[in-house]
């Protein structure tokens, strides 16, 4: 059945919740509407963002729908704090997932996945106030409806397939509706101060050990110690300093703490285009993102993450380079096989809702230098040269550089994933420049310059020289999508951040005019104007135009820059989050939600914009 598109709140409304292993969102009347334990592409326990009638919530709110409604991140961390008011009273609603920090490093979780638990506290602020909770957990994606066990008045067990919620609440008894959930209510009076939890495992693994209220409010303590201790050592003081340290939060959360991987965005199927079929599942990690937002945190000042991901990479990684793929799963995983679920409605009724992602094993040239990208900023960076020490994945960069050689007049699918075709894109033939000029500078400063073999050299002195004249229109001097075309791409826009060419060459201020003209609108900047092989209308994607804005304030064009900038932030939601899309006419956020590439590009932009004033 249809539904109007008010029974769905805007992807903006949501705000993020995560302890690096486990992640929710919340929206704006307290009702979490997607959840997932132990894993961030595990299965939810909770799905409503994607189908209103069975995909499952957890809402905990005034009784009275006309509350006014403000919230905020507690400050430098991921705990969300909604303050309701109503005319009998005021009431704050504190939710977070626990994260112990460890007593040793900053920024890493001590114990994680020994519990996984959502702790929601409300407190009495101001005269009195009804509140009504509402528990309805749908297991499978909707699939299943679990079974409730009453342990005690306060304390209910859901079960079902391989998952089990333990809920425990201080709102009241919880008496079971007959449909797989169970209702609340309470008068929360001035200085009262509540808790709820609830506890994920498999059934049976279930324990049914309480979280006694002293434990929870010390929980959040140290939960908002974790987070805020990691905000410390983000070491920038410069322009849009609140934009970027919300970004780094957003990125942080987004990172697995197991096993240093980082996953596109956190979310499955929230559409490009609503009722159409640009829906994708980004709770995986590409190494493409991943380098790019590692690379981002570590000038920050965020040293861990950085070695974490690169330890990942090789492990994953490691086999043989005609294995590599383009993305994995959190774990290291290589089959990602994209499946549709008929039985859920999707965002807005934009369907089909998938799991899994059919590029998995898609053919990127691109990945390559990105690969060599991530091993060359390590070793700089962090002083790391395992690497080095390791025969084994030393051959592996030497097997990828050979690769990247070998297969430079090969077509592959490029950076966008399209559907339509291979093809000679251009981005993909900078990235595999890239990945034999890092072999080469690798080699260089680990065993000297006579080390490097010589058709290297050759190589990479030829792959400029056809990029140079082949991917570039000669009537305009501008760099193309693809070699031999006219279209234009805005991934174009990151030639002179590879160091492929300087900012003030004329090839490169002609592409940004060039792409600005054609490729933008209002101020956006569309991915590329040409045929993908897929249905619906292309969007605008945010990292596109923030891209604009590096380019912008690389080349000297700062107010430029900062106009741009300020525009794309003002599409952030009052948190400060911000999904893959902004929609062209409405100007709301569409896609997955939030977005890592998206925050990469916050923190890009501002830090260029720094630079680009401090050097004036």
């Amino acid at each position: 059945m249809a539904r109007s598109s008010d029974d769905f709140p805007p992807i903006s409304d949501y705000a993020f919740l995560s302890d690096c292993h486990s992640l929710a969102l919340v929206a704006r009347d307290g009702s979490i509407e997607w959840a997932v334990f132990h894993r961030f592409d595990g299965r939810p326990v909770f799905a409503r963002m994607l189908d209103r009638d069975i995909g499952g919530f957890f809402r905990v709110a005034p009784t009275d729908p006309g509350a006014e409604i403000e919230r905020r991140y507690l400050p430098g961390t991921n705990v969300l704090e909604t303050t309701f008011t109503t005319p009998s009273g005021v009431i704050t609603l504190t939710d977070f997932m626990p994260v112990e920090p460890d007593p040793d490093e900053v920024g890493v979780a001590h114990r994680l996945g020994s519990r996984h638990s959502l702790i929601r506290i409300v407190r009495g602020v101001r005269g009195s106030m009804e509140v009504d909770l509402t528990f309805r957990p749908r297991f499978e994606y909707g699939l299943t409806t679990p079974y409730i066990t009453e342990l005690a008045d306060d304390l209910v067990v859901a079960t079902g397939s391989a998952d089990a919620l333990l809920l425990e609440s201080e709102i009241g008894p919880l008496p079971r509706d007959g449909q797989g959930g169970v209702d609340a209510h309470a008068v929360i009076e001035q200085g009262d101060e509540r808790v709820v939890a609830i506890t994920w495992s498999t059934p049976s693994g279930l324990d049914t050990s309480r979280i006694p209220h002293a434990l929870a409010v010390a929980e959040l303590d140290s939960t908002v110690r974790f987070w805020q201790r990691w905000t410390e050592q983000t070491g920038y003081d410069g322009p849009y300093k609140a934009a970027v340290e919300r970004s780094a939060l957003a990125i942080k959360g987004l990172t697995d703490g197991k096993t240093g991987a980082v996953i596109a965005a956190a979310t499955t199927s929230l559409p490009e285009e609503i009722g159409g079929g640009r829906n994708w599942d980004y709770r995986y990690t590409w190494v493409r993102d991943s380098t790019t937002m590692l690379v981002s945190l570590r000038r920050l000042g965020h040293d861990y993450e950085c070695r974490q991901f690169s330890e990942w990479i090789r492990q994953t990684t490691a086999g043989r380079a005609s294995e590599l793929q383009i993305m994995y799963g959190i774990g290291g995983e290589r089959i990602l096989t994209e499946d549709e679920l008929p039985h859920l409605s999707g965002y807005r009724d934009s369907g089909p809702v998938r799991i899994g992602n059919g590029a998995w094993n898609q053919v990127q040239h691109d990945t390559y230098g990105w690969l060599l990208a991530s091993t060359w900023f390590s070793n700089a960076h962090t002083g790391d040269a395992g690497e080095h020490d390791d025969p084994h994945y030393e051959r592996f960069v030497e097997e990828v550089v050979e690769l990247a050689i070998s297969e430079f007049d090969v077509v592959d699918e490029g950076i966008w994933e399209v559907r339509g075709g291979a093809r000679h894109f251009l981005f993909s033939k900078l990235m595999m420049w890239l990945a034999v000029d890092l072999g080469v500078r690798l080699i260089e400063d680990h065993d000297g310059a006579e080390a490097v073999p010589e058709h290297w050299r050759t190589a990479r002195d030829e792959m400029r020289r056809r990029i140079e004249t082949e991917g570039v229109d000669p009537e305009r001097g501008v760099f193309t999508q693809a070699f031999g075309s006219t279209a234009l791409d805005a991934s174009a826009l990151q030639v002179p951040n590879l160091g492929f060419l300087p900012a003030d060459d004329p090839r490169v201020l002609a592409t940004i005019e060039a792409i600005d003209e054609e490729l933008g609108e209002n101020g956006h900047i569309y991915r590329y104007r040409t045929d993908d092989g897929l249905e619906g209308d292309e969007g605008r994607f945010a990292f596109c135009t923030l891209w604009m804005v590096t380019a912008l304030a690389r080349c000297g064009q700062v107010e430029r820059a900062r106009e741009r900038f300020e525009m794309v932030l003002s599409h952030c939601n009052d948190l400060g989050l911000l999904a893959e899309e902004i929609d062209q006419l409405s100007g709301e956020q569409l896609g997955n939600f939030p977005h890592a590439f998206s925050h990469v590009g916050i923190i890009r932009a501002a830090l260029s914009i720094d630079a680009a004033e401090r050097h004036e």
